[in-house]
């Protein structure tokens, strides 16, 4: 991992924030959901939830099944989304998540997820959590992270140029697709940086983050 864990100051004008992962543990569900997936198909399950994370399903499944059309793709996506939607059991926050969001009122911030909007109010809902009042969404783009379309739109949607938004995701996928927009990026969790890119400070969670706005519209982010 080419990120550093050591404490950190990072100044920006808006925070980009990933859902699954970063602010909420769904881990279990995706599992669940995935390894179902993976039987039906006759994959491994375990390689399947290597690629999984960070991605829309249509994107994964594109992976995973590369002599498949995307129109049957996205059909099962469809499907699957329905499934998750429908299973909440073990949906969590990330430890340090609520006191993180409540630190954020009055600050620029974005949650840019590749959840569609029935998923990402479920989960941020069980995990109880605030949904952020702007948000990009599977509907909202027609390029699933890596690429950096999402949050270009995030940032763009907030007013603030790529250069001085900061990025908080846990995948691979995402922190390239950050990476990619040219934007600074705090991993969150193991996954961050396994795959691809690493991220610029890692956090094994947002309990150690605390944030400070300035009169200028400055955000400083005390990372440790």
């Amino acid at each position: 991992m080419t990120a550093t864990a050591t404490p950190a100051v990072l100044t920006a004008r808006a925070l980009l924030l990933d859902m699954d992962g970063t602010l909420v543990n769904s881990d279990v569900v995706v599992e669940r959901v995935w390894r179902r997936w993976a039987d039906r198909h006759g994959l491994d399950g375990d390689e399947v939830l290597k690629v999984v994370h960070g991605r829309q399903g249509y994107a994964t499944m594109a992976v995973l099944l590369p002599h498949r059309t995307l129109e049957q793709n996205l059909a099962e996506n469809a499907r699957l989304l329905a499934e998750e939607t429908a299973d909440m059991d073990g949906v969590v926050p990330v430890p340090g998540a609520p006191d993180f969001l409540a630190a954020l009122t009055g600050v620029p911030h974005a949650l840019v997820t590749s959840a569609d909007v029935a998923l990402s109010t479920a989960r941020m809902a069980a995990a109880g959590l605030p949904l952020p009042d702007v948000r990009v969404t599977a509907e909202s783009v027609g390029a699933s992270k890596p690429d950096p379309e999402g949050f270009l739109k995030g940032a763009a949607e907030l007013g603030v140029p790529a250069a001085e938004c900061v990025v908080f995701e846990d995948s691979g996928a995402g922190i390239a697709a950050g990476r990619a927009a040219g934007m600074r990026v705090v991993g969150v969790g193991p996954r961050a940086g396994i795959h691809g890119p690493g991220p610029d400070v890692w956090l094994r969670d947002l309990t150690g983050v605390r944030v400070s706005a300035d009169g200028d519209g400055a955000i400083r982010l005390h990372l440790a």
